[in-house]
């Protein structure tokens, strides 16, 4: 479901209140946790946090108008999505599967960028948090520059 929401506020106020409650959590914690340079945006009809074009001029290679995705997080239809470049990548994937088994005890669902949570309960803050603080803005770019030379 890709929102029409101009704001992340907006975009939240929209969400049916199980829905508003979990994602408002996330995203406080993707706040505390994320490197400074980080921007929040409304990207692709979900929360953004994105390498802004005064750190990233290129922007993003599919839309060079877009500023360069980092994490995205979305109320879908049957599940909450979170989705992190950084993992697609393959910087911190091996890390996240371990820790996700400490923590879930649950199998977890997973495509190649994003993390889908079928219940609010599901959701482990604390290591979203962890997971959003471990690649700076630098070290993202270096990353992504580097898979697209593949």
């Amino acid at each position: 479901m890709q929102s029409k929401a101009t704001t992340p506020e907006e975009y939240i106020d929209s969400l049916p209140e199980d829905r508003r409650k979990i994602i408002s959590q996330i995203r406080k914690v993707i706040l505390k946790n994320i490197p400074k340079g980080f921007t929040e945006t409304m990207n692709y009809g979900m929360l953004g946090y994105v390498v802004p074009h005064t750190l990233y001029p290129a922007g993003y290679h599919c839309d060079p108008k877009q500023p360069l995705p980092f994490i995205n997080l979305a109320s879908q239809k049957n599940h909450i999505a979170l989705y992190h470049m950084g993992l697609y990548g393959g910087a911190y994937l091996d890390w996240f599967q371990k820790e996700w088994k400490k923590v879930s005890g649950k199998k977890l669902d997973m495509g190649k960028s994003c993390i889908r949570f079928k219940k609010p309960d599901d959701v482990p803050l604390e290591l979203i948090g962890e997971l959003a603080s471990k690649i700076t803005p630098k070290e993202w770019i270096a990353i992504y520059e580097k898979n697209l030379k593949g």
